[in-house]
């Protein structure tokens, strides 16, 4: 946990000197307490026992999660909790076997911030436990749909962690309108960006990885943002369907 709080803080103090410098800010702001059987596929991503971020169920023995949340770390020092609405306590822990992070993941960009994680055994899929669908390769996501976002990110900007899953529902923002409002920070192909009129929900510290939701499948993964739930600053997420052909050479879904 500490080289992850250690990127993290180093981001931030380039942010402050530099503030447009993407954050990776995963998070939950403006949601509501939710149960893990209503969002089965949510994961809690474990570095040494404690959670880092967010990650999501796509089968018995495979996940998928940012690469940033996995940096610097190798299998052994990473687990998964399953099954579980209460952060750190409940569940099942599978210990992870394989860490795949694209190979192009850019820590500078943050683009192609994407890793599958491989189990060292399968879950028991159930009511708490279960898979969230795939999308097709470049599958189109249209702007305005509803989307919804889930972890136990901090409830504001600089604030702390929740002890319950939380959700929010956001819509999704045109790529085009993402990057007028990042200006020099790409927005490239590989993302995605969800918010609402106003800002006030978003995710936040603590929801990297995590899952962005539309129509039943899995199309984003919490990835940066600017600050959370800023009424000019849409979050963005790591495109799924952009990425899916990653998916699918490490895992064969």
């Amino acid at each position: 946990m500490f080289k992850f709080v250690l990127i993290s803080a180093l981001v931030a103090a380039a942010s402050a000197a530099n503030p447009r410098i993407p954050q990776l800010d995963g998070r939950i702001v403006g949601g509501e307490d939710v149960n893990i059987e209503d969002y089965p596929y949510q994961l809690s991503l474990l570095y040494y026992g404690s959670h880092i971020c967010g990650a999501s169920i796509i089968s018995e023995k495979f996940a998928v999660t940012a690469a940033h949340c996995t940096d610097g770390s190798s299998a052994k020092d990473l687990s998964v909790r399953a099954g579980s609405s209460i952060k750190g306590s409940g569940g099942v822990v599978v210990q992870v076997k394989t860490v795949y992070q694209n190979p192009q993941y850019d820590a500078w960009n943050i683009d192609y911030d994407i890793t599958v994680l491989e189990l060292t055994e399968s879950l028991s899929l159930g009511s708490g436990i279960n898979t969230i669908p795939l999308p097709k390769f470049l599958q189109p996501v249209p702007a305005g749909a509803e989307a919804v976002c889930s972890g136990w990110g901090a409830l504001k900007e600089g604030g702390s962690s929740p002890s319950q899953l939380q959700a929010v529902k956001v819509n999704i923002v045109d790529n085009e309108e993402c990057q007028e409002a990042y200006g020099s920070n790409p927005v490239t192909d590989r993302m995605i960006c969800a918010a609402v009129p106003g800002g006030g929900k978003d995710a936040c510290q603590g929801d990297s990885g995590g899952p962005l939701v539309v129509n039943g499948e899995l199309v984003g993964v919490v990835s940066w943002g600017m600050g959370c739930a800023r009424p000019d600053y849409p979050g963005v997420y790591s495109s799924v369907p952009e990425m899916r052909d990653f998916i699918t050479e490490n895992t064969g879904l």
